[in-house]
């Protein structure tokens, strides 16, 4: 049978008395629960710790726990208890395993003794208890001396935990005015040790900064008011700060605090004043209509939807001359001007103005009125008005035949100041870009200039301007539209260009063409045209013209027997005439040719050159025949054209004109005299000029920049000839336009055989390079050095290569 024991430390006489409860407690109830009865004197063979005779054999584990209590700090370990075997002799024999949770790692065995220790500093916030195996195994043989089963060391609860407010933090509001004992939060700490052990998670809360205005529930949490009265207007922002202590809020205890932001949001309980009982105002009675005149304020100490305003003009004679708004934003009224003000006609207007608060709270009435009144007085001021035209708009009607210089209508302003100053008229040209009307500037009398044509504009929409004599800056102006009515100038004609056909077998009264017309003009009555043929043509014998009385009109033959040898075309005149007052017409030609046509009226062939070829000649032929002639004519024009470049000779001759000709290299680096365009004696070097002739071998020339540059930009030296032909052509091209540019002279001075440097291609060279001496590249200095080692001579012996 297996035994337990657990003894005390020194420093755990509280675990010692606990362990040897549950001790009793724990095997009673594994007797009931496996139906094994308790031995007699169990309890007294573990406080004696000695063995106990019994009468039964049969032994079984004894289910039994462990105490220990957390956040040991000693420096030796944790006495936990101690397993013993009835079989143990205490010879050694006998040896225990510890498994499951923590074992060999929270927890240890002494395999001898069975003493349990723990080895790590326990904490019952991160692990409450842990479940172990043991097993009692023969040392020498291993076989197990008794059955492996489960027993539970539960971590005992210490006060090392002070509560804590996760939440905090807190952020609260509560009305302003609130009655005492208002609820407003509830904060809530948690303490993480036991709560089914001990006071050490029994928390109590209490108050330390916010009275006298706040109270806390000691047990709840609950905040709650405690002044009444309390004005958001005096005082807006409380910070409260609320501790949590443990252990029934007994000394000892351990205690978390945290901090809760009261906000007092507004209430109703201000009335709207006005600062001011009198606002003086002036306006301009030029201000236009819904401009501003000035603004009222009424100051509420409230906020939010509770200093909302509303103004209205309760009383005062400038009711209806003004109107007042409020504006959300700022809360302020803000005077307009109602209806057109005139200096002359009143000079200063009253109003009463009232200002509320249109949301109330009837537990505040008796702080009241909600509302405030103050006088506004409103001056006009004069201003020196522009002339004012009556009606305010003008629209005329103008036959498009009036005559230049007619009247069209009078227009007429007025200044609309007591000084009553003269007016002079003008048209705004910018409106009349044509200028097809004029108006008189005194009398303002609108007329003609120019002639009017319906079909060209029908509509016409002029300003006209009225000036101040005394003041040019005072301009007024009204439109004028003016409608051009139409009249009939305008002859119907054909809408365009009328072909027709007429096959030789056609008969007499058979339709060939029908022709329309337009006309420009637009009756009242509506467009109708009457169509004849031209008086000269009232006899012809071969067509006729057939009125459809629908603005069309039909042509006719009148014969049979069309032949296109006789006669190809026809050109019948065609009188149109409207319905206008007066009638007016003109006459269209109508080209009508003679087709041949087979037997359903399709034409065939309305060329009569067709019937002078040859009977026997097709059409077919003819074509071959002309193919032929054209390529006898393309190979004489080719043998031609080879002869001629055979005897123009390929050198061209230096004295030869041949500018804007095309410029050859034939190698490479010829610089200037590679250019036969141009007259090369005008673009020589100026030093080989100056030279006369002399020898252009330059092979021990230094070539230092100095020397080259001094005489590229020659500008002065080059021929006045080429000067005056570049200018002559710059010109030339600046004043034709669709020239190409020949603003730039390409000018080679480096390079070639006219250039200070001479040649630098051997492409030319008649010698080998063993007939010429590159002596004089030792003088050239440090950067021809590697270059003259290379071809230069040396004063020692040849190298052997």
């Amino acid at each position: 049978m297996w035994t337990s024991g657990r003894m005390s430390n020194a420093k755990s006489w509280l675990g010692l008395g606990m362990s040897l409860y549950f001790w009793g407690l724990m095997d009673l109830t594994t007797t009931v629960l496996s139906g094994t009865p308790t031995p007699p004197g169990k309890l007294e063979a573990f406080l004696s710790d000695k063995p106990q005779s019994h009468s039964r054999t049969k032994r079984s584990w004894v289910w039994n726990q462990f105490f220990v209590l957390e956040e040991y700090t000693g420096t030796d370990p944790l006495y936990v208890g101690k397993l013993h075997s009835d079989m143990d002799r205490g010879d050694g024999s006998i040896k225990y395993i510890l498994s499951g949770e923590g074992a060999g790692v929270v927890f240890t065995i002494d395999d001898t003794t069975g003493d349990i220790h723990a080895i790590q500093r326990l904490d019952r916030e991160e692990r409450a208890q842990y479940t172990l195996r043991a097993q009692a195994l023969d040392r020498r043989t291993g076989r197990p001396m008794e059955p492996e089963s489960e027993f539970i060391i539960k971590i005992q609860d210490i006060n090392d935990n002070e509560p804590k407010f996760l939440d905090g933090p807190y952020v609260a509001t509560v009305p302003e005015m609130s009655p005492v004992g208002t609820s407003v939060i509830q904060v809530t700490a948690t303490d993480a040790d036991d709560p089914t052990y001990g006071n050490s998670a029994r928390v109590m809360y209490s108050i330390l900064q916010g009275q006298p205005y706040f109270s806390v529930d000691s047990k709840t949490g609950v905040i709650r008011t405690a002044l009444m009265n309390m004005d958001r207007e005096a005082k807006e922002y409380y910070e409260v700060i609320i501790q949590a202590k443990d252990m029934g809020g007994q000394l000892g205890g351990l205690a978390g605090t945290t901090t809760v932001n009261i906000t007092l949001s507004d209430v109703n309980d201000n009335p709207p004043r006005f600062p001011q009982k009198h606002y003086q105002m002036s306006v301009l009675e030029s201000a236009p209509v819904s401009s501003t005149v000035g603004r009222v304020f009424a100051k509420d100490l409230d906020e939010g939807i509770n200093a909302e305003m509303k103004y209205t003009i309760v009383d005062g004679d400038g009711a209806d001359a003004f109107d007042i708004n409020t504006d959300p934003n700022f809360q302020v009224g803000i005077i307009t001007v109602k209806k057109p003000l005139s200096f002359e006609t009143k000079k200063s207007y009253t109003l009463k103005v009232e200002g509320a608060n249109p949301h109330l709270e009837m537990r505040f009435l008796n702080l009241g009125p909600f509302q405030d009144t103050t006088t506004v007085h409103i001056s006009v001021e004069d201003v020196d008005e522009p002339p004012v035209f009556e009606p305010v708009f003008y629209f005329v009607e103008v036959p498009e035949d009036v005559a230049i210089g007619t009247t069209i209508q009078i227009i007429s302003a007025k200044d609309p100041d007591v000084t009553n100053n003269s007016i002079r008229y003008s048209i705004d040209r910018s409106s009349d870009p044509g200028r097809f009307f004029y108006v008189d500037i005194t009398t303002g009398a609108l007329m003609t200039a120019r002639p009017l044509d319906r079909e060209e504009f029908s509509w016409h929409n002029i300003t006209v301007l009225a000036m101040e004599m005394n003041n040019p800056s005072q301009v007024g102006s009204v439109p004028v539209t003016i409608k051009v009515l139409d009249v009939n100038d305008n002859a119907p004609k054909f809408p365009r260009f009328y072909e027709a056909f007429v096959c030789e077998n056609a008969k007499a009264g058979q339709l060939i063409q029908t022709v329309s017309a337009v006309d420009q003009d637009d009756p009242r009555n509506g467009q109708h045209f009457y169509y004849s043929l031209a008086p000269e043509a009232a006899n012809n014998p071969n067509f006729t013209v057939r009125d459809n009385q629908d603005n069309t009109a039909q042509i006719l033959t009148r014969r049979s027997g069309f032949r296109q040898q006789e006669q190809s075309v026809f050109y019948l005149p065609i009188l149109i005439s409207d319905n206008g007052q007066p009638v007016l017409s003109s006459t269209g030609t109508l080209t009508i040719q003679v087709c041949s046509c087979d037997d359903d009226g399709h034409v065939l062939s309305c060329s009569p050159e067709a019937y002078m070829l040859p009977v026997r000649l097709s059409r077919g032929a003819l074509i071959a025949i002309l193919a032929c002639i054209f390529v006898l004519l393309v190979l004489v024009l080719l043998i031609l054209s080879m002869r001629r470049h055979r005897k123009q000779p390929y050198i061209i001759d230096d004295e030869e004109n041949i500018h804007e000709n095309i410029v050859r290299y034939d190698d490479e680096g010829g610089g200037e005299e590679d250019t036969e365009a141009f007259d090369i004696a005008a673009m020589w070097n100026p030093r080989e000029a100056q030279a006369g002739g002399a020898s252009k071998t330059r092979q021990d020339m230094l070539p230092e920049i100095e020397s080259l540059s001094r005489y590229v930009p020659q500008t002065c030296a080059v021929s006045s000839t080429v000067h005056s032909y570049v200018l002559a052509k710059l010109y030339e091209a600046d004043m034709d336009l669709w020239a190409a540019p020949f603003d730039s002279l390409q000018t080679y001075m480096f390079e070639g055989d006219g250039s200070v440097a001479g040649s630098l291609s051997s492409l030319q060279s008649a010698t080998s390079d063993s007939e010429q001496s590159f002596d004089f590249l030792t003088d050239w200095g440090p950067r021809f050095r590697k270059l003259a080692e290379l071809y230069g001579a040396s004063e020692g012996p040849a190298p052997l290569w």
